[in-house]
């Protein structure tokens, strides 16, 4: 369904080339939204089929001046700014929300969508880091005094998912995989394209406000997660439990046997202890009344190489996450592709390093 003309709105996509801005563009514009892309990195329009059909604006979120002027003309704005691979990133991430949410309140935007992440019960623990950050991002966003929605998900299924690039490198891996005593929280995987579908929505609805959480239908244990994995791509894995372990040692493990950032999986293991599912009474439900996909589905939509599904991977995608058909192609176990895939890519990791140093100050 398309916007009607007096319903259509002027969106800037803060974050657009990053994985869910880069679905969410495509889909806004099959909306009938004016879209205004934006990210801190130069704009390549020709890296994505939507690239010329939208205005490009450069912005780095923590530079007034240039949120300003991404804001110039815009009725909405999508707000995809995470800075989880990096130092002192909820710091970072503070000040890019509440220098939008100055420069929103000076503006003629009059609604703002937020993707944050579901915030969990910890049982009295204190909430993980990433988890808190985006929390206090929520109310950055909306002192800015328009109409303000956070949309929290948890786990996002697609080839290019930092979520889900971790359980296919792992689970591609290791054929017994093991799982701490402690890793049996639920978790409430969605679909990347379902996400984006409830971004477009929210664009529209000036009235509901707050937070709202979006999960797909089926709530899976973190080794049934592993385990649909395996499955939808034909592998057999063992999961082998073993005793407890501190979750920094499993971030490590996940960053060491995975390509993702290591402070990008450390941030991630800490926030598995806790239950990651929809709050009852608080969770989307589309207009449309279309049903969510189940996790199999989204999981081979992922892993189809269709460039017709939002799921599939794109060329935009975070370089640790792209796959290597060169390597996959050789006659080999899933497990012996996947270490050589990860050997390539440490050594590429150690050259640049190596390159880097060599090209320091004084040379």
């Amino acid at each position: 369904m398309t916007a009607r003309e007096d319903t259509a709105r002027t969106v800037l996509v803060l974050g657009a080339t990053g994985y869910v801005g880069s679905r969410l563009v495509p889909a806004l514009l099959a909306a009938g939204h004016d879209v205004v892309a934006s990210s801190s990195r130069p704009p390549e329009p020709a890296a994505y089929e939507w690239g010329t059909s939208v205005e490009w604006r450069r912005c780095d979120a923590t530079d007034v001046g240039q949120v300003e002027r991404a804001l110039e003309g815009v009725d909405a704005l999508c707000y995809l700014v995470h800075s989880l691979d990096g130092p002192r990133f909820a710091d970072r991430d503070r000040l890019a929300a509440r220098t939008t949410a100055e420069a929103v309140s000076r503006s003629g935007v009059s609604r703002v969508v937020y993707l944050s992440g579901l915030v969990p019960d910890p049982g009295g623990r204190a909430l993980s880091e990433h988890i808190a950050s985006r929390h206090e991002v929520e109310s950055l966003l909306a002192s800015s005094g328009r109409s303000t929605l956070a949309l929290r998900a948890g786990v996002v299924i697609g080839a290019g998912s930092t979520s889900f690039e971790i359980v296919r490198q792992l689970a591609t891996l290791l054929v017994v995989q093991p799982v701490p005593s402690w890793m049996h929280s639920k978790v409430q995987p969605v679909a990347v394209s379902d996400v984006a579908r409830a971004l477009v929505e929210a664009v529209g609805d000036d009235d509901v406000t707050g937070s709202l959480d979006v999960g797909g239908p089926d709530v899976l244990r973190y080794p049934d997660l592993l385990a649909s994995f395996s499955r939808c791509a034909g592998l057999l894995r063992l999961r082998l439990p073993v005793p407890a372990a501190p979750s920094t040692a499993v971030g490590l493990g996940m960053a060491a046997l995975s390509a993702a950032p290591p402070r990008t999986a450390l941030a991630l293991a800490h926030s598995l202890r806790d239950d990651m599912v929809c709050r009852p009474g608080h969770t989307w439900v589309p207009a449309d009344g279309e049903p969510l996909l189940d996790a199999e589905t989204a999981i081979r939509r992922a892993l189809s190489g269709d460039p017709g599904v939002p799921e599939s991977a794109r060329h935009g995608d975070a370089v640790w996450t792209r796959r290597q058909p060169l390597v996959e192609a050789v006659p080999s176990p899933a497990s012996m592709r996947a270490a050589s895939l990860l050997a390539l890519r440490r050594a590429r990791e150690a050259s640049g390093q190596a390159r880097r140093l060599w090209a320091g100050p004084g040379r």
